[in-house]
């Protein structure tokens, strides 16, 4: 293999996707690791600690940046199986994880106003949430993995 296959533009596309999943992952854990806690509050409790979540939309930005990261990894390395396949693995464990989002995830949220109404189903909704983001950070545990591969994977 070429010598110089490494260059700036790769290894500032592994750090963009590694660092962004590693943020990305941060979160998704959060809310994975406070599920046994939050799961059997009341209605009271429960309201009160979804709270905190005002402005976690933000993080939007972060998994776009994630995804042109996981992206640059994937075209900068289109001609290298041992990497590009760990790469596309993170790109569809990293769409596997929005598709749980918009179809669970982003639905609770709706039917709540982001958890400041409380409808009759408040408790299905919090099911909902809760386990879509159980998912979720498993989805952005298998990218950051493939990733980590990827990278390994590097001449």
């Amino acid at each position: 293999m070429d010598p110089s296959y490494r260059s700036p533009a790769r290894d500032a596309a592994f750090f963009v996707a590694l660092l962004a999943t590693s943020f990305a992952l941060g979160g998704a854990l959060a809310h994975a690791f406070e599920l046994l806690n939050k799961i059997g509050m009341t209605r009271e409790e429960y309201f009160i600690v979804q709270r905190i979540y005002s402005g976690w939309d933000r993080l939007g930005y972060l998994l776009a940046i994630q995804l042109v990261g996981i992206l640059a990894v994937i075209l900068l390395h289109r001609a290298q199986p041992r990497i590009l396949v760990p790469a596309a693995f993170g790109l569809l464990a990293l769409v596997a994880a929005q598709v749980v989002f918009w179809v669970w995830t982003f639905p609770a949220n709706q039917a709540t106003a982001n958890w400041t109404q409380q409808p009759a189903n408040w408790d299905a909704l919090r099911t909902q949430w809760e386990y879509s983001h159980l998912a979720g950070a498993g989805f952005q545990a298998m990218a950051m993995i493939a990733l980590v591969i990827a990278v390994l994977r590097r001449p």
